[in-house]
């Protein structure tokens, strides 16, 4: 079972999500301080993809709580949520493809009504990905998958999240990238927003985070420093290779 830290930036406890007769997750409780990074490792079908879903009001709970800077998100629109500074980048991507660079990073500031506060967070993602400034009146589609997600991160940090709900930012991409959006990830980390790392390279997840949460079948059978997971021979066996 997980502990959860009073003053904690988010808090989720005793999480229970069903779909239909299914128990995707089994009364999971974690929660993530300021400034940390924190893996959720596990399985494909472990419910990490769920819980992530399940923070940011894209499915709803069948009972628990998820609680961001003190406040219930029960109940909250995603829209909401995003607002609050809880900001979720799902897997796969989902870019607008037959728009620009620069169209889908000013969507991420959709609820920003200052266009000079969305210029200054705009040039501060391209500071962060210069390759993006290249090619900001290119259309998206014509992006390699690297500099695909290196958008979908961008479009979620023009949101000005305190905390960025990170899902599979490296699946599917070349090497070089992925070393890349680990770089990016921790410095994101650096400059003050805290993250929740769904990611199925768990070592190099690993190699970035403070802490870490296991979890298996939807239920979470561990936590502890990503330095502990690092150096446990049951989760190197089964998760980090031999």
């Amino acid at each position: 079972m997980s502990t959860s830290a009073a003053g904690s930036m988010l808090d989720v406890r005793d999480l229970v999500v069903r779909y239909g007769g299914v128990t995707a997750l089994h009364g999971c409780s974690l929660h993530v301080d300021t400034g940390e990074i924190v893996a959720l490792l596990g399985g494909n079908g472990a419910g990490k993809t769920t819980m992530l879903r399940s923070i940011s009001g894209l499915v709803r709970p069948a009972s628990g709580s998820v609680a961001f800077l003190g406040r219930s998100l029960s109940g909250t629109a995603p829209f909401n949520i995003a607002r609050s500074g809880l900001v979720h980048a799902p897997e796969g991507r989902r870019i607008f493809t037959r728009m620009t660079i620069r169209e889908n990073l000013d969507l991420g500031a959709y609820a920003v009504r200052s266009r000079q506060e969305a210029d200054r967070r705009r040039q501060e993602v391209l500071s962060i990905f210069p390759r993006l400034q290249e090619r900001l009146d290119q259309s998206a589609g014509t992006l390699s998958g690297g500099e695909q997600q290196m958008l979908a991160i961008g479009r979620a940090l023009m949101a000005g999240p305190q905390l960025l709900l990170l899902d599979e930012p490296s699946l599917g991409l070349a090497p070089l990238f992925v070393q890349t959006i680990f770089k990016v990830i921790r410095e994101i980390n650096e400059r003050g927003t805290a993250v929740l790392l769904v990611e199925q390279n768990a070592r190099a997840a690993l190699h970035i985070a403070a802490r870490a949460y296991l979890l298996e079948n939807g239920c979470i059978v561990r936590e502890a420093s990503a330095e502990a997971m690092l150096d446990d021979p049951s989760v190197v066996a089964a998760y980090l290779g031999a």
